[in-house]
């Protein structure tokens, strides 16, 4: 991702949200690929939560990347990692797409950046229970607030926020809620969204202040 997207990472917590049950396994290449439960929860706080062991005994390793898509072909990506390496990631219907939303595969761009986690195949692949595309978790400071957007200083530079219809935004520890009336300029604030490669600004999901 951009430098935006790298800066922002931030160590998560695991998900408040509790497990899903299993989904449907799909088979690539011969070998099965577990539920999507089995590896961890799929909102996008998991994305940044520490690696944990897999409910199911038959995988005894998740592997986690993260990258830019070079290239889409069929429903394999194929991404660039920010150490140099490369990854070939299978999308299989069991894999957990987010992208603002849970979305599809046809959402997906080349030069989108990602996060992935998965199981590693015998070809070398990674057979994905969970893509989260553009993901960022930034630390930030509200510098303007207009109807449609917040203006945002993260690491000395403006950062443009878009609101969407996910907006949402938790006051010092409070349930999620999409009043976002009681922002305030010169907040920190905790925002959770996606980079929007083209012009280097985020949509916001989540805006957290007074943690």
């Amino acid at each position: 991702m951009s430098g935006t997207a790298d800066a922002g990472k931030q160590p998560g917590h695991s998900s408040r949200f509790g497990r899903r049950g299993f989904l449907t396994s799909a088979a690539v290449g011969g070998a099965t690929i577990v539920g999507a439960s089995a590896l961890g929860a799929l909102d996008a706080d998991a994305a940044f939560a520490a690696p944990s062991r897999s409910l199911d005994p038959a995988v005894t390793q998740t592997t986690f990347v993260e990258g830019r898509i070079g290239a889409i072909r069929g429903s394999m990506l194929h991404v660039a990692g920010s150490l140099g390496e490369t990854h070939r990631i299978q999308v299989t219907n069991a894999t957990s797409l987010w992208k603002v939303r849970t979305t599809t595969l046809d959402a997906v761009e080349v030069g989108d950046g990602l996060y992935a986690r998965g199981v590693e195949m015998p070809d070398g692949s990674i057979a994905a229970d969970a893509v989260w595309v553009n993901i960022v978790n930034l630390y930030t400071t509200i510098q303007g607030i207009q109807k449609d957007r917040l203006h945002l200083a993260h690491h000395n530079r403006e950062l443009v926020a878009h609101t969407v219809p996910e907006t949402a935004a938790s006051y010092a520890g409070s349930a999620l809620t999409p009043d976002l009336s009681r922002l305030r300029i010169g907040q920190p604030a905790q925002v959770l969204g996606a980079w929007r490669p083209a012009d280097d600004s985020i949509d916001v999901v989540r805006v957290t202040v007074g943690h």
